[in-house]
């Protein structure tokens, strides 16, 4: 495997595109901030180094390369392959209603024979991440994973998007599967956070939706919470996320994507289950940084050998608790990985991991999620 990795900041590329085409690269993994990319010229800029190559990218709360942490940046990360080959496929998504269909239906466009892994990416704002995973689990042979992450839009929740082969796109959801007998893919997630305060029983709910903890709003709840950090919600929901306790004992960490203030809601990035157990989570710095670290043990270990490339899924909310020490969590992983992996990546509103090993694919908040690829 072949990869190349470019940064185009203030319209111009810090490392110049190649000035002739390369028919050997397969697939460009672009990420930036949405209102500075995927212009006309990036696209023709693109197409001309990388003819035959699928663009498939995300708007981010930031980039990540190498062991920087950007913003205001598209980064591009080239790859080519000896043998493996990948398929990319896209469908619309309308809201989070119909996000289990949609995660079906973009699974099933990929092709099952030889299939090794799949690579999501959706709109950070209008799926059900939850339901989205889970359908498209239902969708897959069982013995493929799902890694990947929601788009974002920095601390806006305004508009997030996905691109694949043409300029931006709102409610996109994209699909990489990875095939070949060649490739070595692991994977890894963790957390970092400190559960706080009683268990609340989630009392009313309706999939994404939050109403009512132990019959008492859960919106008043949060509130009293977060005291004066109230004040800027949804973004500040960033900093203390819930901790939920599934049916089958695992736990998951959920954040805030909207608040409702007539129906007393808030929408979370995942499924908040009638009667699951919740708990009011708050930042560890440290905690924070070693999760990043103990993820990319995580990846090497279950890929199975020395990886040639990472790419790091992170939470914005993550970022916003550890500001100027965002690149530690990131330096983290490249202790564990070593010099000779390439790594990019970006700050999501969601992310996509198998919960343990030999469980199926869930959607995470607030974790650093870390694919590794090598090719034999």
């Amino acid at each position: 495997m072949q990869i190349q990795q470019f940064i185009r900041k203030n319209g111009q590329w810090m490392t110049p595109l190649p000035d002739q085409p390369e028919h050997d690269t397969v697939l460009l993994l672009c990420f930036g901030r949405q209102s500075l990319l995927f212009t006309d010229d990036v696209d023709a800029a693109l197409r001309y180094s990388f003819p035959q190559a699928q663009i498939v990218g995300c708007s981010t709360a930031g980039e990540i390369m190498g062991t920087k942490v950007l913003e205001n940046t598209l980064t591009v990360t080239a790859l080519s392959f000896s043998r493996a080959t990948i398929a990319v496929v896209s469908t619309p998504v309308q809201d989070n209603s119909d996000s289990r269909a949609v995660g079906r239906n973009i699974a099933r466009q990929l092709p099952p024979e030889g299939l090794r892994h799949v690579l999501l990416l959706s709109d950070g704002l209008k799926v059900n991440g939850s339901e989205l995973v889970h359908g498209a689990q239902e969708a897959l042979p069982q013995r493929v994973r799902i890694t990947g992450g929601l788009a974002g839009d920095y601390e806006d929740f305004t508009d997030t998007s996905v691109w694949v082969n043409s300029p931006t796109r709102e409610g996109l959801v994209a699909a990489i599967g990875f095939y070949g007998d060649s490739l070595r893919i692991g994977y890894g997630s963790m957390g970092g956070w400190d559960a706080f305060g009683p268990d609340w029983r989630i009392s009313k709910s309706e999939r994404n939706k939050l109403f009512e903890l132990d019959q008492h709003s859960a919106l008043s709840l949060y509130k009293d919470y977060l005291g004066d950090y109230a004040n800027g919600l949804p973004a500040t929901a960033l900093l203390f996320p819930l901790l939920v306790k599934l049916a089958d004992n695992h736990y998951v960490v959920r954040t805030i994507l909207g608040i409702n203030e007539s129906e007393r809601s808030m929408t979370f990035a995942g499924d908040m289950p009638q009667g699951a157990a919740a708990r009011f989570m708050k930042a560890n710095f440290e905690r924070l940084v070693e999760g990043a670290a103990s993820a990319a043990e995580q990846s090497r270990f279950s890929g199975g050998r020395q990886p040639q490339l990472a790419l790091l899924v992170s939470c914005v909310g993550r970022k916003m608790v550890l500001k100027q020490r965002t690149e530690e969590e990131v330096e983290s992983v490249r202790e564990v990985l070593g010099a000779d992996t390439a790594i990019c990546g970006f700050y999501s509103y969601g992310e996509i991991s198998p919960v343990v090993d030999g469980v199926g694919c869930s959607l995470h908040n607030q974790t650093m999620t870390i694919t590794t690829i090598s090719e034999d």
